[in-house]
């Protein structure tokens, strides 16, 4: 029997092209995918031939400026992406919490009303915080963990956000003492909105809690952290990556037809840290590489590129990574998944968010490198480059991770899950 399944992911394209992979496969099962969506997020799944109901996260505005909302925010912060990510607490990450509580706030406000349209089956919620009238509804309700997997808290693993070794105790309990200082203001305001809903206070940091129905992790488990408590299987899932469908993409002529392919992409929010993206293209000018560069909405800000370098505003990455040799990515989940998935080696500048997790991470479990988002030369740039396309061991550890992956058919197992759950 045909059920209305509804995604609600968070208002970035990591989280929504995730669910759209998922949705994909879901529909290959006889259901229908729904999507509640930010408004300026409308379009986006309406492209992908899918229902999309908008739901108010913050006082109406133009769709346009709506859209545009998330990348003036990221831009504001540019200043504090050279900082340890300690030292983002009190300035990127306060100011984000205190909008994604809002945003809990004015969804309160519609969800019911759009909820009562919709009658869903299910619901799939991939964001960071708890919207109670989600919780409320009277139907299964699955959380989609497409972050790092210390979005799911262990004593033993490193804080959300911080960036810490796998081992660095210290760390961990350096940044989670800060991290509760800074935010305990934000977090007794959104407990306060939880006892007006009628839900239970969370503890201090948390926002969110795992779904009592299913969770579905998209961190691959070649790089998982070792946990004090286990996840139990019959509610944690992981998915290995849910790479989603996409249009065929031809690369196009380059200098240099024989030399390897590298792929630059700070994904739709870091595009406007536009000095590091230049950074970038003058140590690659004229080197035996050919370089696809994603430069978002910012192609005004671009001269005329090198001959062995390709400047556009959007790719369709799962059609584009298989193709490339070599990734230099901001850390955002889509592409860290993406590049191990087929297998392909990557330097990782983080500047916020979870980043700062998997480019510890790529670079502990020998898959990639980490940088420092600016204090780099131009040697070491391609240094590592051309390590990462010939070192045997991280090739071959690639190679593996990314047959795990794919033997895992991340979006058929969690439509499967998700039509078992149904039933």
């Amino acid at each position: 029997m045909t059920k209305t399944i509804a995604f609600f992911p968070e208002a970035a394209f990591g989280p929504a092209l995730n669910s759209v992979g998922i949705a994909q496969a879901v529909e290959k099962l006889g259901h229908k995918a729904v999507f509640l969506s930010d408004p300026g997020f409308v379009e986006v799944y309406e492209g992908y031939g899918f229902e999309a109901h908008p739901v108010a996260l913050s006082e109406p505005m133009d769709p346009d400026e709506m859209a545009k909302f998330w990348e003036n925010f990221i831009n504001g912060h540019i200043p504090n992406f050279a900082k340890a990510p300690i030292d983002q607490l009190d300035n990127y990450v306060k100011d984000c919490w205190e909008a994604i509580v809002d945003s809990a706030k004015w969804a309160q406000k519609d969800l019911p009303g759009v909820l009562g349209r919709i009658k869903p089956d299910m619901i799939c919620v991939d964001n960071v915080i708890l919207f109670p009238a989600i919780k409320q509804w009277g139907v299964p309700w699955v959380r989609i963990i497409s972050c790092s997997e210390n979005e799911i808290p262990d004593p033993a693993i490193p804080p959300h956000l911080s960036g810490c070794g796998a081992k660095d105790t210290a760390c961990h309990k350096a940044f989670q003492d800060r991290f509760e200082e800074v935010i305990k203001p934000i977090h007794d305001d959104f407990n306060a909105f939880l006892a007006e809903c009628g839900e239970s206070p969370y503890p201090v940091g948390e926002f969110f809690e795992a779904s009592p129905y299913l969770n579905l992790l998209l961190y691959p488990e070649p790089v998982k952290f070792e946990r004090q408590i286990p996840l139990d299987p019959a509610r944690f899932q992981y998915l290995e990556g849910c790479v989603r469908t996409e249009e065929p993409y031809e690369v196009p002529e380059l200098a240099g037809p024989e030399n390897p392919l590298v792929y630059v992409s700070f994904g739709s929010l870091g595009a406007g840290d536009t000095d590091l993206i230049k950074r970038i293209i003058d140590a690659l000018a004229g080197q035996p590489y050919r370089v696809l560069v994603n430069v978002g909405d910012y192609m005004g800000e671009y001269d005329t590129p090198p001959a062995n370098v390709h400047l556009a505003s959007w790719y369709p990455q799962p059609s584009v990574i298989p193709q490339v040799d070599f990734v230099i990515h901001h850390g955002g989940n889509n592409t860290f998944t993406e590049c191990l998935y087929f297998g392909k080696p990557a330097i990782i500048m983080p500047y916020v968010w979870d980043g700062h997790d998997n480019a510890t991470r790529v670079q502990e479990t020998g898959h990639g490198f980490r940088f420092d988002r600016y204090k780099w030369i131009d040697v070491e740039l391609r240094s590592a480059i051309d390590k990462g396309l010939n070192d045997p061991g991280m090739q071959a550890k690639l190679k593996a991770t990314s047959a795990h992956m794919q033997s895992a058919h991340g979006p058929d197992k969690a439509a499967q899950l998700l039509d078992g759950l149904l039933k």
